[in-house]
């Protein structure tokens, strides 16, 4: 959006939760995905002589005290900000317009993020940076009606790709159109459209959901990685597997649009089930494990949002099972909040894009 001089351009871009089919978005699956509304990063770009990355006061920190607390900070926070990010939109898009021959016009720019999703919970922190930083561009730009919503979130994800970040398209699909999505990543659309088919659903036909994280750090890289190559070496387990998880979301969709909310507790708990079979307990961690039994303890239904860190949780039975809920992750030391959905960002020139395929 612009603000009120008419020059400066902020857009924000939410996380994301993975509620059904993860991870086989990167394995030619299926998944259901929405933004959420609790956490989001936003991106101002501001209109300057020069074009100029500022760096963020927390989380780009190149001042420390002493010796110590650098290493502290590096050990809890890593080595990476911000600023490699919006460096490596920079280039993938004004790459992208050149290759599609989409014409820029002149004039630079100063790009400033800020954002609260919490670190390394498998919430997507890394690509709604990313994604709020290319919504600015489009409008700055003027390019939003010549580069379609669908082509959006592998722009996003190749910038994260400069950087050595392992990853797929389902949560930049759902950071790109907001609200509930339900995505097809078959190898025929891959193949043949170089991504997945996306089909937003109407977010009103979600149950109350809870989000529950902790602090622990987790390498969404690392736990992908030994499944990923046993796939590719034809392991029949992992392939059956994987394709099970890309059904859970098949019959997701069915159960959500039915509101047969008895088959989305089983759905999610199978979902959880086949990861854990096909990771293991060690790529997991007992943390995260502990996470989701927490919730089952108490009867409700739990799994990853993404690769660990963060979970989503639904009580099938109301209030007072969410009571339960609260009370026995509190006593586990992990944060759990209510759900915050947001419908989806789309806007009248974006539904063009996506109508002119």
């Amino acid at each position: 959006m612009a603000g009120e001089n008419g020059n400066v351009i902020e857009h924000k871009a939410y996380a994301r939760v993975g509620l059904l089919g993860n991870p086989s978005d990167v394995y030619y699956g299926r998944t259901i995905s929405f933004s959420l509304g609790n956490f989001w990063a936003s991106v101002r770009l501001q209109p300057s002589k020069e074009l100029v990355i500022v760096p963020h006061p927390t989380h780009d920190l190149v001042q420390f005290e002493s010796l110590s607390h650098m290493v502290n900070r590096l050990q809890a926070e890593g080595y990476y900000g911000g600023v490699r990010l919006l460096m490596a939109i920079c280039k993938v898009f004004h790459n992208y317009c050149r290759d599609e021959n989409i014409s820029l016009r002149e004039g630079n720019f100063t790009l400033s993020y800020d954002t609260n999703i919490p670190r390394q919970t498998g919430l997507s922190g890394s690509s709604a940076i990313v994604c709020a930083a290319l919504s600015c561009f489009l409008d700055f730009y003027n390019v939003r009606h010549l580069i379609k919503v669908e082509v959006r979130p592998n722009l996003i994800l190749n910038a994260e790709k400069e950087l050595g970040i392992v990853a797929g398209l389902q949560d930049r699909v759902a950071q790109v159109y907001g609200g509930l999505v339900y995505m097809d990543f078959s190898k025929k659309y891959m193949e043949e459209l170089g991504h997945g088919n996306y089909t937003p659903m109407d977010i009103t036909i979600l149950p109350p959901l809870y989000l529950v994280y902790a602090e622990n750090p987790s390498d969404s890289g690392k736990v992908h990685s030994a499944v990923r190559q046993r796939w590719l070496d034809g392991d029949e387990f992992i392939i059956s597997s994987m394709d099970e998880v890309a059904n859970i979301a098949l019959e997701g969709r069915a159960a959500l649009l039915a509101k047969d909310y008895g088959k989305l507790v089983t759905l999610m708990n199978r979902n959880f089930d086949l990861r854990r079979s096909m990771f293991g307990d060690n790529a997991l961690g007992a943390l995260n494990i502990k996470m989701i039994e927490v919730a089952r303890r108490v009867g409700a239904a739990s799994k990853f949002t993404g690769s660990g860190g963060a979970a989503v949780v639904f009580c099938p039975d109301g209030p007072s099972q969410v009571e339960l809920l609260e009370d026995a992750y509190h006593k586990a030391g992990f944060v759990i909040e209510p759900v915050k959905f947001i419908p989806s960002l789309l806007n009248d020139i974006d539904l063009k894009s996506i109508s002119s395929k």
